[in-house]
């Protein structure tokens, strides 16, 4: 192409006017310009063969860009990465189906064969302490909802079992409690929602002894009526682990309970 253009945009032959012999009269050309034009379109060459590397180049990112897929370790802003490229599974609960229910349980508890209460059908408790533990019940009710116990206070009162009887009888004078009394239970707070279009009671209770056991035990308890049966979830801790990282898995566990 260089000397293509050099031809094409050659200068006209001129002839200097006093010519005395034949050497004079060659044709001038002007190989400056002649040069320089050449000179002009390697330049231009070059710019291109540089334009189109680095067009190239770019090509090549962008269809790796477009084929490349986002590993699962690019992590969002304030999101830890994972840098093995795999994604993250919650490893702290196991899903439980049991009859007509389902639950999370944490997945450092393990089943216990201990049955503290009538219609129990399922108990897990914490490795490294028994006061943190699930149980499930399922009783026979001629109610059609929850509901129909009344207000979730008045459902605790017809279920106090849950909670503990309290053994002793005879003459007592411990510090906080009435006279005659050695264990109490103070609900701190009620609710009641609606899943699957069934009403659900959730009562949390904080139960002490005199002996100060574990300072008390935080006890959750989830209740739901379908088919003639009452199914009552209770979650617990002891107050000192409670503040000690047990409170998450026992709202956890008692949350996660609804009818299969």
């Amino acid at each position: 192409m260089a000397s293509t253009a050099c031809f094409l945009h050659h200068h006209a032959i001129s002839t200097p006017t006093r010519a005395s012999s034949s050497q004079r009269q060659l044709p001038y050309l002007r190989p400056s310009q002649l040069l320089c034009r050449a000179q002009k379109q390697a330049s231009n060459e070059d710019d291109g063969a540089a334009v189109s590397r680095r067009l190239a180049l770019t090509v090549l990112i962008g269809a790796a860009a477009v084929g490349t897929k986002v590993s699962p370790a690019d992590a969002a802003y304030g999101e830890a990465a994972n840098v093995f490229g795999k994604p993250k599974t919650n490893t702290d609960y196991l899903p439980y189906n049991g009859d007509g229910f389902k639950l999370l349980i944490p997945a450092k508890w393990n089943p216990s064969k201990e049955r503290e209460f009538p219609g129990q059908v399922l108990r897990y408790e914490d490795n490294f302490d028994s006061n943190s533990n699930v149980s499930v019940l399922i009783l026979p009710t001629d109610k059609k909802s929850i509901i129909d116990y009344g207000s979730p206070e008045e459902f605790l009162n017809k279920v106090d079992f849950l909670l503990g009887k309290q053994a002793f009888s005879g003459n007592a004078n411990e510090g906080g409690f009435d006279d005659n009394v050695v264990a109490t239970a103070n609900i701190l707070e009620t609710s009641s929602n609606t899943i699957g279009g069934k009403p659900y009671y959730s009562i949390s209770v904080l139960t002490r002894t005199a002996d100060g056991d574990e300072g008390g035990k935080h006890q959750l308890i989830n209740a739901t009526v379908s088919d003639g049966k009452l199914y009552i979830c209770k979650a617990q801790a002891g107050d000192k682990r409670w503040f000690k990282g047990a409170r998450k898995f026992v709202e956890s566990t008692a949350g996660s309970f609804s009818l299969a």
